[in-house]
């Protein structure tokens, strides 16, 4: 079940509708009280994905390159694995994959207009300093609210902060939001996540949002200072699902997370809504500031929400996801954690201005004990190979090329499981050369050449990212029970002659003991 953020509060409750989340601040702290040996100790945590060391993690927040680190924040509860009581929690790297917790960035103020949580947020570089647009949350009468749900009212704000010095770990927040209410006029279903960039001599924000009862719209705003803005037009705008629910998220009322950013010779626009996220790419006028979308498409079929980009320090375009639970609240509540980051992923796009995307490669660095399939002409002899390759401890990745003719299937499995049920199913026919079947799922992608199929999983604790010649990406969530991880197997269904290459190796932990990165 892949959930976005305020759908967690709906299962939490075990109601159907959307219940504060200032109610959750108040839990007992008990609700969390798993000792760091414990939480070392749980196979199921990634042993190379960010995640902090307990509690509650999603949406990524404002990553940005600084004085030769990456910071990475995100949306935290300190209090628990669970959601509530939003504050912006805080890494630094070296390259995108070797991260240190460094204390908290943002929390809310009593009596600001962020009193209720720190919202998702944009960070820039302004001078010599970093300016975060993030959104603060208070509750307020239902006449000026910007989520209404039927039993709570809360108003959406722009707010603004700026970090100064080398570790980004001093913040100073104006007092007052930047922009404090929606355009006049205009019914919204949600008023949130700023991504701002500057263009010439003044900055631009895109804000999610929606129109009551029509569809999610994305607000385009202008400012020369980053204090004061001005509403302009509407960016991109979409019609809803037509299905009745309380969060108008879920359908498709409301766009939320969006960012907007140039990439070859387009620009991209991705946002998120039914618990999915979404590009455009298209051409967009400096002039008349409107955006012309051409292609469009999912980033991920799977556990994926929330994605946020920045540019590393090469300028190429990085694209990170916040990877949800899929077990229930009380599993992941129990575990003290909840949440992890997505690897970092490298956007392109092909001649046809179709979306490309390839994890970053400095997570090669991470490989160890390569396991390489010398293929012959044999079916017995590449099956025997392929049973003998294995991933241990569930940290590990798999590189597999082929040009099937006909019916291809690969499978991983964990070996010694009383369930002979697999990880993840990839089912492929060369008749059908646009699509392919992860799962239950069919998931269309664009074929290699010459019919080349190219699949790259990483594996790591309870999550596989997948990714189809760089087109399509599903990431899944595994669970398994005991105090160890089980190894890896791998299954070829078909012609192993129509392999081109198969490669295993294991992935060095970036961490001692699951809690430090």
């Amino acid at each position: 079940m892949n959930l976005n953020r305020r759908d967690f509060l709906t299962v939490m409750v075990g109601a159907a509708s959307v219940t504060t989340f200032r109610r959750f601040r108040f839990l007992p702290s008990v609700l969390a009280s798993v000792s760091p040996a414990v939480l070392a100790a749980d196979p199921r945590r990634p042993q190379f994905h960010l995640l902090p060391a307990a509690n509650w993690m999603n949406d990524p927040n404002g990553p940005v390159y600084w004085n030769g680190q990456y910071h990475m924040f995100y949306q935290y509860n300190p209090n628990g694995a669970y959601w509530g009581d939003m504050h912006w929690g805080h890494a630094v790297s070296p390259d995108m994959v070797h991260w240190r917790h460094l204390p908290l960035a943002l929390a809310p103020t009593p009596g600001g207009p962020d009193s209720a949580g720190c919202f998702s947020g944009t960070s820039v570089i302004d001078g010599d300093r970093v300016a975060v647009l993030y959104t603060g949350v208070v509750s307020a009468p239902e006449t000026e609210a910007t989520i209404r749900d039927g039993v709570n009212n809360f108003k959406e704000s722009q707010c603004l902060a700026f970090a100064s010095g080398r570790d980004l770990t001093t913040w100073t927040k104006v007092p007052e939001p930047v922009i404090a209410k929606p355009p006049a006029g205009m019914d919204v279903s949600g008023f949130r996540d700023p991504s701002q960039w500057r263009q010439g001599d003044e900055w631009y924000t895109v804000v999610g949002s929606g129109v009551r009862g029509t569809g999610g719209a994305i607000l385009l705003y202008r400012s020369k200072d980053l204090l004061h803005w001005e509403y302009l037009h509407l960016l991109a705008q979409g019609s809803g699902n037509g299905k009745e629910a309380v969060n108008p998220v879920a359908s498709g009322d409301m766009w939320e997370c969006p960012d907007f950013f140039p990439l070859g010779d387009k620009h991209v626009l991705i946002h998120s809504a039914e618990g999915k996220a979404f590009w455009q790419s298209g051409a967009f006028d400096t002039e008349q500031l409107v955006f012309h979308a051409e292609q469009n498409g999912m980033l991920d079929y799977g556990s994926f929400y929330a994605p946020k980009t920045q540019l590393d320090e090469h300028q190429n375009r990085i694209l990170w996801g916040w990877i949800p639970e899929t077990r229930p609240l009380e599993a992941y509540r129990a575990s003290g954690w909840a949440g992890m980051m997505s690897l970092p992923r490298v956007l392109t796009l092909d001649e046809n201005s179709n979306l490309r995307v390839t994890v970053a490669p400095a997570v090669e660095k991470l490989r160890q004990s390569p396991q390489i399939l010398r293929i012959s002409g044999s079916e017995e002899q590449n099956q025997n190979q392929i049973a003998r390759m294995t991933i241990k401890n569930c940290c590990g990745e798999i590189l597999c090329t082929a040009k099937p003719a006909g019916m291809f299937g690969l499978s991983l499995f964990g070996n010694g499981e009383s369930d002979p049920q697999p990880w993840i199913s990839v089912q492929y026919d060369s008749a059908q050369p646009n699509q392919i079947r992860l799962d239950e799922k069919t998931v269309p992608f664009l074929p290699g050449k010459a019919g080349e199929l190219n699949l790259h999983f990483y594996i790591d604790g309870s999550v596989i990212e997948t990714f189809v010649n760089n087109h399509a990406a599903y990431t899944k969530r595994f669970y398994y029970s005991g105090s160890s991880a089980p190894q890896l197997n791998l299954k070829i269904r078909g012609k192993t002659t129509c392999l081109s290459s198969l490669s295993m190796w294991q992935l060095s932990p970036v961490s001692p003991d699951r809690l430090t990165a």
